[in-house]
């Protein structure tokens, strides 16, 4: 299990922004210590990782909340999926800038973003 500090360092985000992630629901089912303190598992982190690309990717809070919930469906939600990737990317604008390069520490990113795209990988829900 992991600390907000540590999911922190290892994504490279702000501890306020964890915070407001969880707060907002983006992180489902969220464990407690025993001190009443956030922690996370591996999954946990993998998702948040997801989350953190696709606000690289320009989505909203709100396409962040839908997106996740989508891919929590079945097949029938890859449409959906595909359009409001589709949407960032072209609100992303010239390749180049965040769609392809999503995270410049993340090497998978072309890989998440193709993936996405086509509907093939849902939010890493396992």
């Amino acid at each position: 299990m992991y600390t907000m500090m540590q999911v922190c360092r290892e994504l490279d985000l702000t501890y306020q922004t964890l915070k407001f992630y969880c707060n907002e629901g983006l992180v489902p089912n969220v464990k407690r210590d025993k001190n009443n303190r956030r922690v996370f598992g591996e999954r946990d982190v993998k998702w948040i990782r997801d989350l953190s690309c696709l606000k690289k990717c320009g989505m909203t809070i709100q396409e962040m909340k839908e997106y996740p919930a989508l891919c929590l469906e079945d097949e029938r939600s890859i449409p959906p999926r595909k359009e409001m990737l589709a949407k960032n990317r072209r609100r992303c604008g010239s390749p180049s800038r965040n769609w392809r390069t999503v995270s410049p520490r993340s090497t998978g990113s072309r890989i998440f973003t193709t993936k996405y795209l086509r509907g093939n990988a849902p939010m890493s829900a396992t």
